[in-house]
């Protein structure tokens, strides 16, 4: 197992290389470029400039979150086949600077929504909260608004401003789409990709819908243990994995992390793991909490045995932490309640792999 920290290069995130370096056991980040536009190449000029800055601070760049894939591809359009070979070419250029896994998504639209970005929990702390009634109310407009407003002026993954102006026709387009013809159009995706991913030995892990239910009467495509056995039936390519993110699919209080992590890491179809809790107020409102089992409804000890005892070998990070200490940053993404994540998560690793050595 492999811990990394997820980072924004080009002066683009409140935590430094340079603190992420003294996380104990962090050895790396998952990165992204964020002012690359959907379906275009990431040149290989730009990817080795930032792992050189990556590796002269002492960490590795072999994780990618996210390569954005183009709304076309996703829509099925006749445009779909350039931006795959796009991304294609990406993959290549990653693969020669010596990534080793890349986290995407196939949310139509919209990549995740929370209707608050700092919820003030009891502790003091503030923490990223979803109230259903009250995101179901919400226009488009206010939708984006109440996360541009939230975001301490800093780009939020999945919100970049250039989607903005095609979200409402793209919303309308996709009230006509069946959940069938969506998948084939992820099918087309994955059955040109895979090739690629084999030759240049990048493994894929699929992120899950967030939250786990439609907005907007948006496809949902990964949120629960039957949808991802769909997802990993479109093809059977190892590389074609899930990106665990007990989060995203711990919303739903009826997925079973455990069994999950359990049923998909035996498969060697994870290589990618986001760990993280989250609080239930109701059957589909929550909030995000610390990382530990205390703090949530996910037993997070049993999520990290069930990974271990599969023989789970990849790359976890601490996901969305709180906003503690009087930090300011990217909504989830500061660099204090991550780093205790860290240590937490570290610890459970080394108790259960101490007490059942393999």
């Amino acid at each position: 197992m492999k811990m990394v920290l997820r980072w924004w290069p080009h002066g683009d995130d409140t935590v430094t290389l340079a603190q992420i370096r003294q996380i104990p056991g962090v050895s790396g980040v998952a990165t992204m470029f964020s002012d690359i536009p959907a379906g275009e190449i990431w040149t290989k000029e730009m990817i080795l400039e930032t792992k050189k800055e990556v590796n002269e601070a002492g960490l590795e760049m072999e994780v990618i979150e996210s390569v954005n894939i183009h709304e076309d591809i996703k829509k099925g359009l006749p445009t779909k086949d350039q931006y795959i070979q796009n991304y294609i070419d990406t993959m290549k250029n990653l693969h020669e600077a010596g990534v080793k896994c890349i986290c995407y998504n196939f949310m139509p639209v919209m990549d995740w929504f929370r209707s608050q970005l700092e919820m003030p929990l009891s502790d003091g702390s503030f923490a990223m909260a979803y109230d259903h009634s009250y995101a179901s109310g919400l226009t488009l407009s206010s939708i984006i608004q109440s996360m541009m407003d939230g975001s301490n002026a800093m780009t939020l993954p999945g919100w970049e401003p250039e989607r903005f102006p095609a979200m409402a026709k793209d919303i309308e387009f996709y009230q006509n789409i069946s959940a069938e013809e969506y998948f084939k159009n992820i099918s087309y995706f994955l059955d040109a990709i895979m090739p690629y991913a084999e030759e240049y030995d990048l493994d894929f892990g699929v992120h899950p819908d967030d939250p786990p239910w439609p907005l907007f009467n948006l496809p949902k495509v990964v949120c629960s243990a039957e949808s991802i056995r769909t997802y990993l039936g479109l093809n059977s390519s190892k590389r074609n994995g899930l990106t665990l993110c007990t989060g995203s699919l711990g919303a739903n209080l009826e997925n079973d992390i455990p069994a999950m992590a359990k049923e998909f890491a035996s498969m060697g179809r994870v290589p990618f793991v986001h760990l993280r809790n989250v609080k239930h107020t109701t059957e589909k409102d929550f909030h995000e909490s610390a990382h530990l089992s205390t703090e949530g409804d996910l037993d997070m000890y049993a999520i990290v045995k069930a990974l271990y005892d599969s023989g789970f070998d990849g790359y976890i990070r601490p996901d969305h932490g709180r906003r503690i200490w009087g930090e300011t940053s990217r909504p989830g993404y500061g660099l204090y309640d991550r780093a205790l994540g860290a240590s937490y998560i570290h610890g459970l690793w080394e108790a259960v792999s101490k007490n059942n050595p393999r």
